[in-house]
């Protein structure tokens, strides 16, 4: 990152678009930081710029009072056992708790990425891998790009409940499981509802990241539950759900660069089996020479076997690289990402964009394509 006022710009935008009406915690803290040299400098000291996102130090402050439990801060934090809504106090408590740890804050922030295992995502992913498998007409292997952890390789073995408009309900995935999303469905004019089958046929799984998280390591889950928000304690309670059904279908992590990596990973799937490789909000954390790269490294893949690449990203950083020209669909305007599938013929992509998504997979906009 260059400056720190490119720190306070992100923390700025963070406050006003992702966490405004979501996190009223994270909301504030981000917005305070943002006018806040001291605090924002710390972002600095994330190791590329495209770490250094307003997630990684709230997630940092996160594991710290994680840490510290009785601390008074600890009082706004809900995943902690919080009963006070934000206040007058909560940011000078905020302040002075990173400003006085802020050798650890450094250290955190240079040996950590931002690792949300969002698991509400698959809801808003499963209508785009399920479009694929039905198009490959066998089994699958699902590859995650950017998995952490690789909970959503779970994404077979998940009940779904998606709400339509009218309160029309559509039940997805098997129906005696722990983990169980909902996501509430709009429909863009003219659309008709995603189609969501009861089975996905998933032949192999393989998650890649650079630093993997056995997420059945006590002190790794932690981390994983620090990158959630602290304000919004249903969501680490359906990780820690995610996590302890991981442990009955683990799948195998590979550590590498979602481009440089993306064969290996591959590889590890039967020869000759199709391949739906997924992504959510990892492309955003790129530099834009490996956001092409990882492009890149897709269609090379697809020049030896079927591959499929659904993504749950913002428009600019995912699908837009192959379907330009859709200002509709821009992150910077709407503030939801996109979720998109692409195939390849003959070489050349084949994009399609199927809905606009909140970014914790909670809603969507399906726009019938």
């Amino acid at each position: 990152m260059a400056d720190v006022d490119t720190a306070k710009e992100r923390l700025r935008r963070f406050a006003e678009h992702e966490a405004a009406g979501i996190s009223p915690l994270y909301s504030h803290l981000a917005g305070h930081a943002a006018e806040d040299d001291d605090v924002a400098a710390l972002l600095l000291e994330a190791g590329t710029g495209g770490d250094a996102h307003p997630n990684l130090l709230l997630a940092v402050a996160h594991r710290l009072i994680q840490a510290e439990p009785i601390h008074p801060l600890s009082r706004y934090y809900p995943s902690l056992g919080g009963m006070d809504g934000v206040d007058g106090a909560t940011w000078p408590e905020f302040r002075t708790f990173l400003l006085e740890r802020r050798d650890r804050v450094k250290e955190l922030l240079r040996t950590r990425f931002t690792q949300t295992n969002e698991v509400n995502r698959a809801a808003v992913l499963y209508p785009a891998v399920a479009r694929a498998a039905k198009e490959a007409k066998g089994k699958v292997g699902l590859v995650e790009a950017g998995c952490s952890a690789g909970l959503l390789l779970g994404m077979d073995r998940f009940a779904y409940q998606y709400r339509l408009p009218g309160g029309e309900q559509l039940a997805a995935g098997p129906k005696k499981t722990p983990v169980g999303l909902h996501c509430a469905v709009e429909l863009a004019d003219g659309a008709q509802p995603p189609t969501v089958p009861t089975k996905l046929n998933v032949g192999a799984k393989v998650g890649l990241d650079r630093n993997p998280v056995d997420a059945q390591d006590d002190d790794e889950l932690a981390w994983l539950e620090a990158c959630v928000w602290a304000d919004q304690p249903d969501r680490i309670r359906m990780l820690r759900t995610a996590a302890d059904a991981q442990a009955k279908d683990v799948p195998e992590l590979v550590a590498g660069d979602a481009a440089g990596g993306l064969s290996t990973a591959a590889d590890r799937v039967p020869e000759g089996m199709p391949l739906v490789v997924f992504t959510s909000h990892v492309l955003m954390y790129m530099e834009p020479e490996h956001r092409d790269e990882f492009v890149t490294a897709l269609g090379e893949l697809a020049g030896r076997r079927p591959v499929w690449w659904a993504s749950l990203e913002p428009y600019e950083y995912g699908l837009g690289l192959v379907l330009p020209r859709r200002e509709e669909l821009a992150y910077a305007s709407t503030a939801r990402p996109t979720v998109g599938l692409v195939t390849w013929k003959n070489g050349a992509p084949n994009g399609q964009a199927l809905a606009l998504a909140d970014p914790h997979g909670q809603r969507m906009t399906w726009l019938g394509a």
